[in-house]
């Protein structure tokens, strides 16, 4: 009788785009999908296949078959195909916090519409994982995740060594920071390890004497996981054949066509009682430290950039706003979410939004971007429209007759200060019948007025108004044609001095007879920002030295700039061998105060660096030959070519950091360039931004670790602190930082790498990704004293602007605003989203990046439950509720 059992899982993992364009691997997921029908049709014996994990599948077959979905959901409910939990395979890294849950939860909501969603967490390629994943699967219905990566080490090609290090078994639990906890599966002998199974007797007997005695050496139990599949691997129609003919020779071994649910309940029945607990983040950190493809986090800068601006506008921006707009009366945009997500989503796959595939690819995804932009903006703007119809705005007319009104939204769960910026209309003439020409004339004659700013009460606001001359516009009324005009159009930059979570700010511009300059000066002798908070001094060699006054610790060298050669590839950086860094510490910078204004300063620095201009040929020659990145002898060639770095460093009055905007034009190739933040403080630990959490990491990697380049991934910011004082740099889509073995504990935080080919395996040219032209990336350095939550508040700030609108003096229904939750948030408990769900309940999220349990209140005129990362409403609570150390905590509202 046989006494061990072998779990066969038919699958294929497919990278929707990679080392081919997104459209030939379509046209091949067309034919996988046609054969893997025809054939479950034709052969009962083949039980049931895995589908990736992903339902983008069913959406990319049926666009070109919607012919085949009846028989394809017939299967599906069957069990014969196995759908979901994603929408698709993420990087989890590079993919914001909401943008994981708003995957989970589009993943489920499509696998519905076919049948049972199947309840694995699944992480076959990722990258690494994300130390909060078992709690949010938990929160999700899953128990027991499988992944690929991230505990034991992997060399080329994904063989595993023989080497235990954080467990013995394929099989462990995994932990996340809060307790939570699932069973994990690693695919130890990677997801291929039962592909291409041999029907012939002589063969099979050869590959299965491998293959059991590979799976043996992992398993726990006497059920061993069998992946029939790989990449893009087309379906094996001979499987039952091979099985059955394999089951007649292997007597001692039962060979079953598996899959996850009956897999994981045979397994769970014979855990023995040994298993090793894994906490936290899963980043293969006890390897040699080449092949955790953490540089994918700086392959390509420009798409990180781009999808961290449309993830802030979806989640940040327009679905608040939405919610608020909803409180008033408008229909919340369900089916514009679910589409806008879905078009972002497309660019989240692991090989997509990494960098890590050729050109092609990447230029599809430029597009990608932009219709997901115009998305966000158009229910943005749609639901600003229905709230400026709503408010009232009547108050303005008591202080002047030609008040020109606007409003500010704070989108945020935390008190929100700062600038914001928009564009105000004045002199309007629309278009009508033989008054085209008129009213370009009557707008373009039209005397502006100086104008002040002022709140609901009179009362003057700083801010700065400028005349951008003459503009062609237009409005499209939902009941008639475009009506076009020409006016005079004003940039104002106005200061929100604390706004309170999804608060509402009136204002307006009300004319003056004589423009009063504002007085006031937030540069001092000459080349030093400072306000209540800090005190900034721009040094000669365009590094700036920040003095917090609230503790009166100072940082000195904070953004040099550092730049070395590169021969590796999109996935992995590596450095020519014996290389030193060209850096700006020498350089003489110009210097010069470009605005200084009471609410707002700005000095600007111009240093130039002399750089390699290439690698020199030996590279290319090493590529041809297909030398492994690690085994590369090519350097840099001697010639130089200057690149001027252009830094712009800006304080505002209200501030609590120095926010940064740093540009230059790239003409040399195989390069990285740092900006770098000297801390001097001593601690061996520093804290990254990262998924529902600001994860805790050694800054010295394990003794196991020979890779010079330690560098890491990053959301919203990198700290580091002491007892006392700390040091928090934020960033706007650059995901890859690195804390240098210094002695220092120096921040480096990348803002571009070039590089010229994919990588893996083969030789695929990706010139675009060398990142030619120009360049130019934000990041905020905020220092802080033992509150260092407050300095991780104003990193999230940083990335998420006030959302604002030119309005109209008109009676409105809204005459005193009251936010829609009134949120007070113990220490330790972040903001992350306001939204509706599906069955039209109010939902915020919220979670704790502290030790310590802390309260959340969030007072409203709505009765609250307690919820989870799929919205479901699991019964009611108060209004304050208490927050468990790490939890993600969901919270709806009745309707």
């Amino acid at each position: 009788m046989a006494n061990k059992k072998a779990h066969v899982i038919s699958h294929t993992h497919w990278d929707r785009e990679w080392y081919l364009p997104y459209e030939k691997h379509h046209m091949l997921l067309i034919e996988f999908m046609d054969t893997l029908l025809d054939t479950l049709e034709k052969d009962p014996e083949y039980k049931s296949f895995h589908l990736d994990g992903q339902t983008i599948i069913l959406e990319d077959y049926l666009q070109v078959r919607p012919e085949k979905r009846e028989l394809l959901t017939k299967m599906i409910k069957d069990g014969r195909i196995h759908i979901g939990p994603w929408y698709i395979l993420q990087d989890e890294w590079l993919t914001s916090s909401e943008a994981n849950v708003r995957n989970l939860q589009v993943g489920h909501d499509d696998a519905k519409m076919y049948g049972d969603v199947c309840k694995v967490g699944y992480f076959p390629d990722s990258f690494g994982n994300m130390g909060q994943a078992p709690q949010m699967l938990q929160q999700a219905g899953i128990e027991t995740a499988v992944f690929g990566r991230g505990v034991k080490p992997t060399g080329f090609n994904n063989e595993v060594s023989g080497e235990a290090f954080e467990s013995p078994y394929s099989e462990m639990y995994w932990e996340s920071p809060d307790g939570s906890k699932v069973l994990g599966v690693l695919f130890a002998n990677w997801y291929c390890n039962g592909m291409e199974a041999p029907t012939d007797k002589e063969k099979l007997v050869e590959y299965w004497n491998s293959k059991l005695e590979g799976a043996a050496h992992f398993a726990s139990t006497d059920h061993m996981l069998f992946m029939n599949g790989c990449d893009h691997q087309p379906v094996q129609t001979d499987l039952s054949e091979a099985l059955r003919n394999a089951g007649e020779f292997f007597k001692d071994v039962e060979f079953i066509h598996s899959n996850f649910p009956e897999y994981i309940e045979a397994i769970k029945a014979e855990l023995p009682d040994n298993l090793v607990t894994i906490h936290g983040e899963l980043r293969s950190q006890q390897t040699d430290g080449w092949c955790t493809l953490a540089n994918t986090a700086s392959a390509r800068i420009y798409l990180k950039q781009m999808n961290a601006k449309c993830q802030t506008l979806f989640e940040k921006v327009a679905e608040p706003v939405a919610t608020l707009a909803h409180k008033m009366g408008m229909d919340y945009p369900h089916h514009l979410f679910t589409y806008g997500w879905k078009v972002l989503m497309q660019n989240h796959p692991h090989d997509s939004i990494c960098g890590c595939s050729v050109d092609e690819v990447h230029r599809e995804m430029v597009s990608r971007f932009e219709k997901a932009e115009q998305v966000a903006l158009h229910i943005i703007d749609e639901a600003m429209k229905f709230i400026k119809a709503k408010l009232d705005t009547m108050k303005f007319k008591n202080i002047s007759e030609e008040a020109e009104p606007f409003f500010v939204i704070n989108p945020t769960g935390h008190t929100k200060t700062g600038l914001v910026e928009l564009n105000v209309e004045v002199a309007k003439k629309y278009f009508a019948p033989n008054y085209v020409q008129g009213a370009i004339d009557d707008a373009n004659h039209a005397t502006v007025p100086a104008y002040k700013i002022v709140d609901e009460n009179g009362n003057e606001v700083n801010g700065e108004i400028v005349e951008l001359g003459l503009h062609f516009g237009y409005d499209l009324p939902k009941d008639k044609f475009r009506q076009p005009y020409m006016c005079q159009q004003l940039k104002v930059t106005v200061e929100v001095d604390a706004l309170e979570a999804f608060g509402i700010r009136r204002l307006a511009l009300i004319p003056v007879d004589t423009k009063v300059e504002a007085e006031g000066s937030l540069v001092k002798e000459g080349r030093i920002l400072e306000n209540a908070f800090i005190s900034a001094k721009v040094e000669d060699n365009g590094s700036i030295t920040i003095t917090d006054k609230t503790t009166g610790h100072t940082f000195e060298e904070q953004c040099i700039y550092e730049d070395h050669g590169d021969l590796g590839n999109e996935y992995i950086y590596f450095m020519p061998l014996g290389e030193k860094p060209i850096t700006s510490k020498d350089a003489k910078a110009q210097v010069r105060v470009v605005k200084n204004l009471p609410h707002v300063a700005e000095i600007e620095t111009k240093v130039t660096i002399n750089i390699p201009k290439s690698a020199n040929e030996q590279l290319d020659k090493e590529m041809r030959e297909l030398v492994w990145f690690n085994g590369r002898k090519a350097q840099r060639v001697e010639e130089t070519i200057p690149m001027e770095i252009t830094t712009v460093y800006t304080l505002e009055r209200l501030g609590k950091g120095i926010k940064v905007k740093t540009s230059f034009v790239n003409e040399a190739i195989d390069h990285r360039v740092r900006a770098l933040f000297t801390t001097k403080l001593d601690t061996p630990f520093h804290y990254a931004d990262s998924i529902f959490e600001v994860a805790k990491r050694d800054t010295v990697p394990s003794k196991e670790w020979k890779n010079p380049c330690n560098a890491q991934h990053q959301q919203a910011f990198i700290n580091v602190h002491d007892e006392n004082v700390g040091l928090t740099v934020a960033n706007i889509g650059l995901n890859e930082y690195e804390l240098l073995r210094d002695g220092e504990n120096t921040i480096a935080l990348t803002i571009h790498r070039g590089t010229r080919e994919l990588g893996d395996w083969g030789v695929f040219p990706t010139p675009e990704a060398q990142c030619l032209g120009y360049q130019e990336v934000e990041f905020e350095i905020i220092p802080h004293g033992k509150d260092v939550y407050a300095s991780y508040i104003e990193a999230y700030q940083f990335q998420i602007p006030f959302a604002a609108m030119q309005t109209v003096v008109q009676v409105g229904e809204v005459k005193e605003y009251a936010p829609i939750i009134v949120p007070t948030a113990g220490e330790g408990i972040i903001y992350s989203s306001l939204k509706l769900n599906h069955e039209g309940n109010v939902v915020t999220r919220w979670y704790s990046v502290s030790d310590k349990e802390a309260n959340l209140t969030l007072d409203a005129d709505m009765n609250m439950f307690m919820s989870n990362l799929l919205e479901e409403n699991h019964g009611a609570v108060e209004h304050t509720v208490t927050v468990n150390p790490y939890q993600i905590i969901t919270l709806g509202f009745d309707k």
